[in-house]
């Protein structure tokens, strides 16, 4: 089977696919595929090659740095599956999400759009336009309140969006040291940390 969506997520012939649209039925009883990543839109699935260690490496600091910095009441988790629409059903795999602590720790399968406060993608060859075209029209429809855009092409950047009558507004683009509003706190993320291997100790 094969097929596109926005030019830039493309379908492989990896094993059987259901030949309908999904339910979230459907989705659970998927075997999985750890070579791929796997996301449905409007019930039909989308498959993509694993980002590569780099981009894994740049998430995953990322994902600790928002970490530390948040208040109690929210946690960040790193390619956690989130639930956008049911009908027909959607779901995405955010580089970085930001969820109530209260939800997350009752460890569930996967989250709501309706529970993610942030979302984060860090832009890759084979996901550019979908960060910034489709799942940006995405999050905004679900309600996801900021969003954030990382490039890793150096100098490294993010472009962070907030949700102003359900569409997103542009609150600058940053590099470097960049400062970041959340909730009412202000982030502080080395972009270039996210890039560099931390100094070796004497």
């Amino acid at each position: 089977m094969t097929s596109s969506y926005c030019g830039e997520e493309k379908a492989m012939s990896v094993m059987e696919w259901p030949h309908h649209l999904l339910s979230l039925e459907d989705w659970i009883d998927l075997p999985e595929t750890p070579e791929y990543q796997v996301e449905v839109v409007e019930g039909v699935l989308v498959v993509a090659p694993r980002p590569m260690p780099f981009h894994q490496s740049a998430l995953t600091r990322l994902s600790y740095l928002i970490n530390e910095q948040l208040p109690d009441r929210y946690w960040a988790l790193s390619e956690v599956e989130m639930v956008v629409a049911e009908a027909p059903l959607t779901v995405r795999v955010p580089d970085v999400i930001v969820g109530p602590t209260a939800v997350v720790e009752t460890n569930p399968a996967r989250l709501q759009a309706a529970d993610a406060r942030l979302v984060v993608e860090v832009l890759s060859e084979g996901t550019r336009r979908t960060d910034q075209v489709t799942k940006f029209s995405e999050y905004a429809e679900a309600g996801i309140e900021y969003y954030w855009i990382v490039d890793l092409a150096r100098p490294a950047s993010v472009i962070a969006y907030r949700l102003v009558e359900e569409d997103y507004e542009s609150l600058g683009e940053q590099s470097g040291v960049a400062e970041l509003d959340f909730d009412g706190d202000v982030l502080t993320i080395d972009l270039d940390a996210l890039t560099t291997r931390r100094a070796q100790r004497p």
